[in-house]
């Protein structure tokens, strides 16, 4: 019997995780992904936004504010990549200047700080490639960036150094009430609990309406990026909205964390819930809705696309509560962006929930603090010669595009809930993200995962599953070169 068990390994599951293992409770964590951050929390814009967008009052705008002023602390606390690098929201018609105003007011009446008109020629003194189509933008220093692995990685294993188990590859099929709490079933086993927290993004949905009479509707909503290589580093160091429309803030241009550029998205309304396909006509619409924000945009200089999606409720709010009518059954549904940025807030309001519900003590030894992978080269010139002088697998580069080491990646498969895949070695190393793709370093990585966990090669899986790499082995030959 758990006293808690989390449905999804997303940012807004392992912030609740991390809160919630504060406390004397038994909780646990259902994904049916092989690894944390694979659904929703994987593939969006990375964006800390201001919190200037959301209705005044509604509850996604007080936790997006809230979010946003967390981030930064937390971010030194769990060490994961964030900076504060501020947003433009961009207008092109002097008639529609007005609109700016009103955005202005509405992030005021939220509580965000700091934001201020600027003409077109102040804009563009901030951000000389901006178009020359500007009138007018809103300046909102508050904004950041953040690495959406980093965050939810950092989130996940703080939380399991204090207690919580994270249960992979393991699908939530129906969610059932006891006299007791909640039994969930899964493929292969039965899970009790007196309380469920329900993280299961574009899924969330599915399971409160197993247990509640008043339900919820969830659409998946794409959006598609590019993504350009680090060269471009510099194109734009804010982050390049334009006026809101219908599904948001248009196509961004940002910077990453890591020095990239990132393009994107669209929004498009879809009925599958796994649909993260990118079309032609998709990263066409990116492409040239981004032109109209800057000029010259580097697109030779993309290695990737991707898509993502988001879980629109219809009532377009974040649904964070115990449901009326299934006592211990608390939502976190609804969570599109800015989902990402609120995560931390939305953590602390899940803990007021459950420990009002539960009623808990608090541990007296809580570890608050995390270490992210050792990166060698961010090191000064004599701890890094000290410490490949003591483990010389941190001098054998393995990513060249990346400059990850051989000892990197053993960190990050030895650490708490350690990498098990080659996209596990990637979003806690950059291994494999830079401009070849992967295309030089995955034999290497894949020999290292399969030593590390002791498992035939052909075991080694790109995102678990069914996503192996190597088919048809000889396994006399591989046998023979093993003895």
């Amino acid at each position: 019997m758990y006293d808690v068990l989390i449905i999804g390994a997303g940012v807004s599951g392992c912030a609740a995780a991390r809160e919630l293992s504060r406390y004397r409770l038994k909780i646990g964590v259902l994904e049916k992904g092989e690894d944390v951050c694979s659904g929703t929390s994987k593939a969006n814009s990375g964006i800390v936004h201001a919190g200037f967008d959301a209705r005044p009052g509604s509850l996604m705008a007080r936790l997006n504010v809230e979010g946003n002023a967390m981030m930064e602390e937390l971010s030194k606390t769990l060490d994961f990549p964030f900076r504060r690098n501020g947003s433009l929201v961009l207008c092109f018609d002097k008639e529609k200047e007005g609109m700016l105003e009103e955005l202005k007011a509405q992030g005021e009446a939220n509580g965000v700080p700091g934001l201020q008109i600027l003409t077109g020629e102040e804009a563009r003194a901030l951000e000389p490639n901006l178009s020359r189509e500007v009138t007018a933008a809103l300046w909102a220093p508050s904004g950041g960036i953040v690495c959406p692995f980093g965050l939810t990685i950092a989130l996940a294993e703080n939380a399991c150094v204090n207690g919580v188990e994270f249960i992979f590859d393991t699908e939530v099929k129906k969610v059932e009430k006891t006299q007791e709490g909640y039994r969930l079933v899964t493929g292969g086993e039965t899970y009790e609990t007196r309380c469920v927290i329900n993280a299961a993004g574009v899924y969330a949905d599915v399971f409160h309406n197993m247990v509640s009479e008043r339900k919820l509707h969830i659409t998946p909503r794409k959006g598609e990026y590019y993504l350009l290589d680090r060269s471009t580093g510099g194109f734009v160091d804010r982050t390049i909205f334009q006026l809101p429309g219908k599904f948001g803030k248009g196509v961004l241009v940002t910077p990453t964390v890591h020095g990239n550029t990132l393009v994107g998205p669209t929004a498009t309304d879809i009925p599958d819930k796994e649909g993260t396909n990118t079309t032609r006509q998709g990263l066409d619409e990116v492409a040239a809705k981004a032109a109209l924000s800057v000029e010259g945009l580097p697109m030779r200089q993309v290695i990737t696309s991707f898509a993502g999606l988001r879980a629109h409720e219809d009532g377009s709010e974040f649904i964070v509560e115990e449901a009326a009518d299934a006592p211990g059954f608390f939502d976190c549904a609804g969570m599109e962006s800015p989902g990402l940025s609120s995560a931390p807030a939305v953590g602390k309001l899940l803990e007021k929930l459950v420990t009002e519900k539960l009623r808990p003590e608090k541990k007296e030894t809580f570890i608050e603090t995390r270490k992210d992978v050792v990166n060698p080269f961010h090191l000064p010139e004599e701890e890094r010669n000290a410490l490949i002088a003591s483990h010389p697998e941190y001098g054998n580069v393995i990513c060249r595009c990346e400059t990850v080491t051989e000892g990197q990646i053993i960190d990050a498969i030895r650490r708490p809930l350690g990498a098990r895949s080659l996209d596990g070695v990637k979003r806690r190393t950059r291994a494999g993200m830079g401009r070849c793709q992967a295309g030089f370093c995955s034999p290497r990585t894949m020999e290292i995962l399969a030593r590390e966990w002791k498992i035939p090669m052909d075991q080694v899986t790109k995102c678990g599953g069914n996503s192996r790499l190597i088919v048809g082995v000889n396994k006399d030959r591989l046998q023979e070169e093993d003895q």
